[in-house]
């Protein structure tokens, strides 16, 4: 099984899987069923330490993903959640989006120092659905689940992941609705 948790940066895919991944031990230790036994990879994190990015884009202040690079190195990964705004790239049996509303969005990444460019162009992005849309054509509507983490807390969206993880939960995609954000 793999589940990919993709999303525009700032939704909260990394604090979200966090606590999964938290559960998920915890779960271990007790010999609790609750969580899925699902390995969390954080993929931004495997690009930074294992140097598979193609460049660095000064404008954007980011660096350029090496996705062939990326998929080769998940090759053979089963049993996994892979968190990342590039997931959705990746062979997954399960997608989930996670959302927020763009001004929320616009507001996370003012305060975790994110340019007013950058900040904006992400908002910007969410308003249109670009990771939803990619993660659709990519993986097919009977395979995304989104979810909007705008007024919930970390443990709703991981107690998300888990029905999704454990097939508790319908495929959603298309019912996060937030391009009024763009008039």
């Amino acid at each position: 099984m793999r589940v990919a948790v993709t999303g525009t940066p700032g939704t909260g895919k990394t604090t979200a899987t966090d606590r999964y991944e938290s559960r998920s031990t915890a779960a271990e230790e007790t010999d609790d069923e609750a969580a899925p036994d699902l390995e969390v990879i954080h993929l931004n994190r495997v690009l930074e330490d294992e140097a598979l990015y193609t460049e660095v884009d000064a404008d954007r202040e980011s660096k350029v993903a090496d996705l062939e690079a990326l998929s080769e190195w998940l090759a053979g990964r089963d049993d996994v959640l892979i968190e990342s705004h590039l997931a959705h790239h990746f062979d997954a049996d399960r997608v989930v989006v996670l959302r927020c509303q763009p001004e929320t969005l616009e507001e996370r990444l003012l305060e975790r120092g994110e340019t007013e460019a950058k900040a904006r162009e992400n908002a910007e992005s969410e308003a249109l659905d670009v990771i939803l849309s990619e993660a659709v054509e990519e993986h097919g509507l009977e395979s995304v689940y989104e979810v909007d983490t705008t007024d919930r807390d970390p443990e709703a969206v991981a107690d998300e992941l888990e029905a999704v993880a454990a097939g508790e939960r319908d495929p959603s995609a298309g019912e996060v609705d937030f391009v009024g954000y763009l008039t």
